[in-house]
């Protein structure tokens, strides 16, 4: 069976959908082609099922590029007001959580069925469980599956990154772009637990659970938030935030004790210098298990100003050099992808495939954690939509 259209967008997920909107919008004929049995499943299980939407202090600076410059035009095109009044429109109710998140009130159900409607009333033609088996290109692009050949003369592939794959990530966009000579950086998992080397394995992850405020820093960023002692390493979200930065085997330096100065009050001499005291003080600011591990790991060589000025420091610059991360099955989205040097900032066509887009994660784009990724989704999605 043959069908034909203006536009065909391969990934029913935040950017295929977006497109397909803005396409049918524009009164383009437009096909979705989800490999899933059905759209949106990243949607569905983003932000605890509450789907993190956006963050409304959206900058390009929240985004990992080898270009960075290059996110800056849809943003500025597309922004997370766009997306609210789309929300508000529809009367899905939400909140804000921190640091700017927006989350749904009920669930993330409500976006992608806002989406589905949205598309509905610009037309589009969504086809599910469909597994491509060949992608080709003559006068147009013609793309196979087992049962019928789709032909348009606009392609855009928003199938994604690697991460999550037991909800059907695959390397499908990558290969694809291969396969059209477009370059690739290098995909990692990004917004991901790591794992600690064997050593600190042994000495705190018996503490699984623990959680508390750190700053955390890695190649020139730096995190504030929590912290969250794994079974197997650090997790939490300055953890993963940290993680999309974190280069092996280069270390994280760790301040768990942002803020505070636990020696401090052993200026006044009427404190006295010793190991219930300094516990007494660790309590003020750690859980109760973690400090006393952190006590028989690295207790003061003694009581004297230097020995606690370096007690001090150490709790200030925890130096970590993890074996590894948890891998694309905990990562929340892929750093790396399609080079952004072979795209247009402004429409994300290729530059040497007129008529052939990449949008969203499939993208050498990676938001921090925060809404930022579905914000990149929305805006990248809407830059196709508005130029096939």
């Amino acid at each position: 069976m043959n069908h034909s259209f203006d536009v065909l967008i391969l990934g029913g997920g935040a950017a295929g959908l977006m497109c397909a909107i803005e396409a049918g919008k524009r009164g383009r004929r437009v096909a979705v082609l989800e490999y899933a049995d059905r759209l949106g499943k990243k949607i569905l299980i983003s932000g605890g099922g509450r789907c993190n939407f956006t963050n409304i202090h959206c900058q390009p600076e929240n985004f990992i590029s080898a270009n960075p410059h290059f996110a800056k035009s849809a943003l500025a095109r597309y922004t997370p007001a766009d997306f609210i009044a789309l929300v508000e429109k529809h009367r899905i109710p939400y909140h804000e959580k921190m640091l700017g998140q927006l989350f749904c009130d009920r669930s993330a159900r409500d976006i992608l069925q806002m989406l589905e409607e949205e598309c509905r009333e610009a037309r589009v033609e969504i086809f599910v469980s469909k597994k491509i088996v060949e992608v080709s290109r003559d006068t147009e692009f013609v793309v196979r599956t087992a049962t019928a050949a789709f032909r348009a003369p606009a392609l855009v592939v928003a199938t994604g990154g690697l991460s999550i794959p037991k909800i059907g990530a695959t390397a499908f966009g990558y290969d694809l772009a291969r396969q059209f000579g477009l370059k690739i950086r290098e995909p990692r998992p990004g917004l991901v637990p790591l794992v600690f080397a064997a050593e600190d394995r042994e000495r705190y992850c018996d503490l699984s659970g623990v959680s508390f405020d750190v700053d955390a820093a890695a190649n020139g960023q730096h995190f504030r938030e929590k912290m969250l002692i794994t079974h197997r390493g650090l997790s939490g979200p300055a953890i993963l935030q940290i993680s999309s930065y974190w280069e092996k085997p280069d270390a994280i330096s760790i301040d768990i004790a942002p803020d505070s100065s636990v020696t401090g009050a052993f200026i006044e001499p009427i404190v006295q210098r010793n190991l219930p005291a300094l516990r007494a003080e660790m309590r003020k600011i750690f859980p109760a298990r973690f400090g006393e591990r952190w006590l028989e790991l690295h207790a003061p060589e003694g009581w004297t100003n230097p020995a606690l000025a370096k007690f001090e420091k150490e709790l200030h610059d925890w130096n970590v050099i993890p074996a590894g991360t948890e891998g694309f099955e905990k990562a929340e989205v892929t750093t790396g992808g399609v080079d952004t040097d072979e795209l247009s900032a402004k429409t994300m066509e290729s530059r040497k495939v007129p008529g052939l887009f990449f949008t969203g994660e499939v993208v050498d784009v990676t938001g921090q954690l925060g809404g930022f990724n579905f914000q990149w989704a929305w805006a990248s999605g809407a830059a196709a939509g508005r130029a096939v």
